[in-house]
């Protein structure tokens, strides 16, 4: 299993996961690489919620030589994957591969950078547009943001989600890399949640960015710097 507990998270230590990662970190990753690799990630990450959270069954099948029992995955068509934009969008894109089936929906939110973090370290979070699909008991939701910084975001789509979700089976956080402070935030607030990311960083800066972190997940990917 490559998905260990921590305090308040699940911590996906998969090679490969934290290889994407790592050259994600780096300055000199340009824009085509670094899409390509949160789409890789996206992709890794899928694969380690189906294996780590999701059940299987035995199942007959006929192959063509005689019946056998094979074994599928249950509840691959009961999943829905929230994008938080713009940065998850390649995110998503690789989670995808894992779960093609997937009903999608978005929210646009992003935090005040002007106004900054207030003395309990939290942005005030503007959300411009909702669209989620309808959301059933059986489902498995997962929230696709690269980077929990201070959680105001996350916390902010979260009550968005469970607004309109009255029941649901499953509910993942995932990120990239995450910050402690973000990580407790969005715990505490919605202890529902499991919390998955490949990496748990240092800590915030003044500004609410984490350290050492990626820089903009979004401007990198979409080269709007």
């Amino acid at each position: 299993m490559t998905i260990e507990d921590r305090d308040d998270a699940h911590l996906i230590t998969h090679a490969l996961a934290k290889d994407t990662l790592s050259r994600l970190r780096d300055v000199e990753t340009e824009q085509v690489a670094f899409r390509k690799g949160l789409v890789k990630l996206g992709r890794i990450c899928g694969y380690e919620i189906i294996d780590g959270a999701m059940e299987t069954e035995y199942v007959p099948v006929e192959t063509p030589l005689e019946e056998t029992t094979g074994e599928r995955v249950k509840g691959l068509d009961d999943v829905v994957i929230i994008n938080v934009l713009r940065a998850a969008t390649p995110f998503v894109e690789g989670l995808l591969k894992a779960f093609p089936r997937a009903k999608q929906g978005v929210i646009s939110a992003g935090r005040d950078e002007e106004a900054g973090m207030n003395e309990a370290g939290e942005f005030p979070i503007t959300i411009d547009y909702v669209k989620l699909p309808e959301i059933s008991s059986d489902d498995t939701i997962i929230v696709a943001d690269p980077m929990l910084a201070t959680g105001s975001t996350m916390c902010a789509v979260l009550d968005h989600i469970l607004a309109e979700a009255d029941a649901y089976e499953n509910l993942f956080v995932l990120s990239a890399v995450s910050a402690p402070d973000g990580l407790v935030r969005v715990s505490e607030g919605f202890p529902d949640a499991d919390l998955l990311t490949v990496a748990i960083d240092d800590h915030l800066n003044e500004d609410g960015f984490i350290i050492p972190g990626l820089g903009d997940a979004g401007d990198r990917a979409f080269r709007t710097t």
